[in-house]
C-alpha cells in the first residue's frame, strides 16, 4: 500500500478557517517521501488552510531563501509569527471570506494585505521584511518573482525604502555623554553589565553578542583564525560566535589598550574559563532582562540621556572609521577622502561589525562623502557612489 492510501489523516471535507488546528505536522510517516509528495497529502479545498502552511513551514522554515544554508531560530520564529498571522488577518482584517490555502494565494490578498500595513503606518524596514517572508513562501512553492515589486502594490516610495545610512550620530560622546565616566558607575553597580558596556565599546559588539561573550574561552591566537598573514593585526584575537547575527563568527584583534583592557575586565568579573557575561545564576532572557533594567536605572534610554546600548556600538565603530582613515566619517561632517582610504576604513568598519558587505558601514559612518568629478571611481561595487538625495 502506498504512503499515500495509508495516510489516516488525509482530510476528506472541507474546513473552515475557524476549525483549523496549527499543531506542527507529524513527519512520523514522511520517511521517503519529498516535499511534493508530502503536500500532495493535503489537497486544497480538503485540507484546512492553516494546516498546510504548518505542513510548509516544517518542510522549510530553516531554510535561508537565497543561499544554501539554514537561518536562525530567530528569523525562523519571526517567519513563522508573520505567515499565520498574514493569513489569520486575511479573513479577520482583510475581509476575505474564506482562507486560501496558502499554495492558492493571490495577488488580491498580497494586495489587501498591504493596504492594511499602509493603514497601519508600517516602517518601511518592516514592510520589506513582510514582502521579504512572502517571497519566502512563493519560493516553497516553485513560484520565484510571484510577489512583486512594493510600487506594484501601490507603496510610494517612502513607504517602503529602507534608509540605512546614519543620518545622525548615534554615539554616545555625540550627546555629550562622558562615556568612561558612566561606564565606571554602571561597572560599581552591577560588574556583569559594566564588564558588557566595555565590551561592546572596545569591540563594537551588538548587546546579545556582549552578554554571551565568555572572555576566557573566546581568546584565541591569530594562527587559528584562519585569516591570511598579511591581514595580522596582533598576537591574539577575539572569537565572536555566541550570539552572532545570523551565525556570522569574526575575530577581532586585540590590538589596542582599550580593547585589553576591556577583556582584562571581563575576564575579572567571571567565574572559570567557561563563564559567560551574564549573571551565571540566570539564563540568557533573565540576564538580558537585567541588562535592560540596568541601562534604565542609569538614564542610559532614547528617552532620558538620548542613548542606548546600541549606540555604544556606533561609538565603536566610527573611532574604527577614524583610526584606519585619520578623519572623521560623513556623519560627523568629515571632508572627502582619497577612494582607496575610505573604502579600507569602510571594509575594517564592516568587518568589526560582523556585516558581508561594506556598505553596511553607512548606517554607522552616513554615507560616502560628494566627490569633485576628477576624483577616478573606487570600482568597488560594495560602496554606494550615488549622491544623497
Amino acid at each position: 500500500m502506498s504512503h499515500l492510501a495509508a495516510d489516516s489523516s488525509l482530510p476528506h471535507r472541507p474546513h473552515s478557517a475557524g476549525r483549523a488546528t496549527h499543531k506542527a505536522q507529524n513527519p512520523r510517516d514522511w520517511s521517503g517521501l519529498n516535499a511534493p509528495d508530502i503536500l500532495a497529502r493535503y489537497r486544497p479545498g480538503h485540507a484546512a488552510p492553516m494546516n498546510v502552511l504548518e505542513v510548509l513551514l516544517k518542510l522549510f522554515n530553516e531554510r535561508h531563501t537565497a543561499r544554501m544554508k539554514t537561518v536562525s531560530h530567530k528569523t525562523r520564529q519571526e517567519r513563522a509569527d508573520f505567515l499565520r498571522r498574514f493569513f489569520r488577518d486575511l479573513q479577520r482584517r482583510a475581509g476575505f471570506k474564506t482562507l486560501p490555502d496558502p499554495r492558492n494565494l493571490g495577488q488580491k490578498h498580497i494586495q489587501a494585505m498591504v493596504q492594511i500595513w499602509r493603514e497601519d503606518k508600517l516602517k518601511p524596514a518592516t514592510i520589506q521584511t513582510y514582502l521579504s517572508f512572502l517571497r519566502g513562501l512563493a519560493k516553497w512553492l516553485g513560484k520565484n518573482g510571484f510577489v512583486r515589486s512594493p510600487a506594484h502594490y501601490g507603496l510610494e516610495i517612502d513607504e517602503y525604502q529602507r534608509h540605512e545610512a546614519a543620518e545622525r550620530d548615534k554615539s554616545w560622546s555625540a550627546q555629550g555623554v562622558d562615556v568612561e565616566a558612566l561606564i565606571d558607575k554602571v561597572c560599581v553597580y552591577d560588574p556583569y553589565v559594566g564588564a558588557s558596556l566595555r565590551l561592546i565599546r572596545a569591540f563594537g559588539l551588538r548587546r546579545k553578542e556582549s552578554v554571551m561573550l565568555r572572555p576566557n574561552e573566546c581568546i584565541v591566537p591569530f594562527e587559528s583564525t584562519g585569516l591570511a598573514e598579511s591581514e595580522k593585526l596582533a598576537d591574539r584575537y577575539v572569537w565572536i560566535r555566541q550570539g552572532a547575527k545570523n551565525g556570522r563568527q569574526r575575530f577581532v584583534p586585540l590590538s589596542t589598550p582599550q580593547r585589553v583592557a576591556a577583556i582584562e575586565y571581563a575576564q575579572s568579573v567571571v567565574w572559570g574559563t567557561e563563564a559567560h557575561m551574564g549573571d551565571p545564576a540566570n539564563d540568557l532572557k533573565r540576564n538580558l532582562r537585567r541588562f535592560d533594567y540596568v541601562l534604565d536605572k542609569f538614564g542610559i534610554t532614547a528617552r532620558e540621556l538620548g542613548i542606548t546600548a546600541h549606540g555604544l556600538r556606533h561609538e565603536a565603530l566610527i573611532d574604527e572609521f577614524v583610526a584606519c582613515s585619520g578623519q572623521q566619517p560623513p556623519v560627523r561632517g568629515g571632508g572627502i577622502l582619497a577612494p582607496e582610504v575610505e573604502a579600507a576604513a569602510r571594509r575594517a568598519v564592516a568587518r568589526l561589525a560582523g556585516h558581508e558587505r561594506q556598505r553596511a558601514s553607512n548606517a554607522y559612518c552616513g554615507k560616502l562623502a560628494r566627490r569633485a568629478r576628477s576624483c577616478p571611481p573606487t570600482g568597488d561595487p560594495d560602496i554606494d557612489t550615488s549622491d544623497e538625495t
